[in-house]
């Protein structure tokens, strides 16, 4: 028996029965079934069942991306590569089955928000892997920005049959490409004399903008982290 905390053993169960039932009770009480753990147990520690149970594979996921990164010789890549890399690693430590599932429950406007939620939980997790520090608007647009690439990457991968998904990293390559050509114009602009003035409050306004403590605030009497 395995000694593993009980979350993790019904996650493991669990994804054998999502390519038939997807990510449902269903799937819920075949895993407890599986572990021989209790299905009141198992509905305590999944309250929302099946959403419950997509959510944390997706932390596991955006977890075992995050340590793999911290593994991986990152210094001789240029930024982009290393952006590259992430987003490809991420696709790769994932079941495609069970990506496709989520995809289509976080489809379902009742679980809209969850899936939105997950994908920046993603985006954030890997600009933190790769030593983001920025706390203005930057690390907002940073997150956006990126949000977009990756969600296009995975409709993408998920319907990609080519060998070893070739044709997604080439995908994944020009949306990367076309990313830096909007940050080259940006540029541009701001160097324009012209233009110059017309930023003077956008850019201010902008410097006003913090990045979310990551630490809870001392002056507050409690505060709750979501497990993994």
């Amino acid at each position: 028996m395995t000694q593993s905390r009980p979350a993790d053993r019904l996650l493991s169960a669990a994804l054998s029965h999502v390519p038939f039932d997807g990510w449902s009770d269903a799937t819920l009480a075949a895993a407890a079934l599986d572990c021989e753990i209790d299905l009141a147990e198992a509905r305590a520690l999944f309250p929302r069942g099946g959403v419950d149970l997509a959510l944390a594979y997706h932390r596991a996921g955006d977890a075992a991306m995050a340590a793999e990164l911290g593994r991986t010789p990152l210094d001789d890549l240029r930024f982009r590569e290393k952006v590259v890399k992430a987003v490809r690693l991420r696709l790769e430590l994932a079941d495609k089955e069970a990506v496709r599932r989520g995809a289509t429950l976080f489809a379902l406007p009742m679980h809209a928000g969850d899936g939105a939620s997950a994908l920046w939980g993603t985006v954030d997790r890997i600009w933190v892997a790769l030593g983001d520090t920025s706390q203005d608007l930057n690390w907002y647009t940073k997150r956006a920005t990126l949000s977009g690439v990756y969600a296009a990457t995975v409709l993408f991968w998920l319907g990609d049959d080519s060998t070893d998904h070739h044709a997604t990293w080439e995908f994944l390559d020009r949306r990367i490409e076309n990313v830096m050509q909007i940050e080259q114009v940006k540029a541009a602009v701001r160097k324009n004399r012209l233009l110059k003035p017309f930023l003077a409050l956008p850019d201010w306004a902008a410097s006003k903008v913090r990045a979310p403590a990551r630490m809870p605030r001392a002056d507050l009497p409690g505060s709750w982290t979501r497990p993994i």
